[in-house]
């Protein structure tokens, strides 16, 4: 069935409702940060740990981004040797920036370090695991 007769049958709501579960299941990294800082601000944990954790961690996803555009331009062009090491500098690039970040907050305030460490851990685990499940479920469908 079309998406078209979807919408028809079912209303703007259906479908819009499969599209929030559908970027939800595809950013289960984002969500976990925005569930975190409430949990920090109620803990009585450093914000800025959660503040730079995160900041690390949405400009890994911005390298990612950027890799994967011109990554799928190489590919197109049929440079798969230029498209695997975008691939693989972005997925250091982040490791690094990460890194960085919550040591350079560990160095400034050593209690904000340990729970950005602990956020970008929980965050880099979630991320990997909503990978998995996403690559199962298109490998399923």
């Amino acid at each position: 069935m079309s998406r078209l007769s979807t919408l028809a049958l079912g209303g703007s709501s259906r479908v819009q409702g499969a599209g929030v579960a559908r970027i939800a299941l595809r950013n289960p990294d984002l969500i976990l940060l925005a569930i975190a800082l409430p949990v920090f601000v109620l803990g009585g944990l450093p914000i800025a740990g959660w503040a730079v954790a995160t900041a690390a961690w949405l400009v890994g996803r911005g390298v990612k981004l950027l890799a994967d555009r011109r990554g799928a331009r190489a590919l197109a062009e049929g440079d798969r040797r230029t498209a695997l090491g975008l691939e693989a500098a972005s997925t250091l690039a982040r490791v690094w920036i990460l890194a960085l970040a919550v040591l350079l907050v560990g160095l400034a305030e050593r209690e904000a370090g340990l729970a950005a460490a602990v956020l970008a851990a929980a965050v880099v685990t979630v991320y990997l695991i909503g990978r998995m499940i996403g690559h199962l479920a298109e490998d399923a469908g």
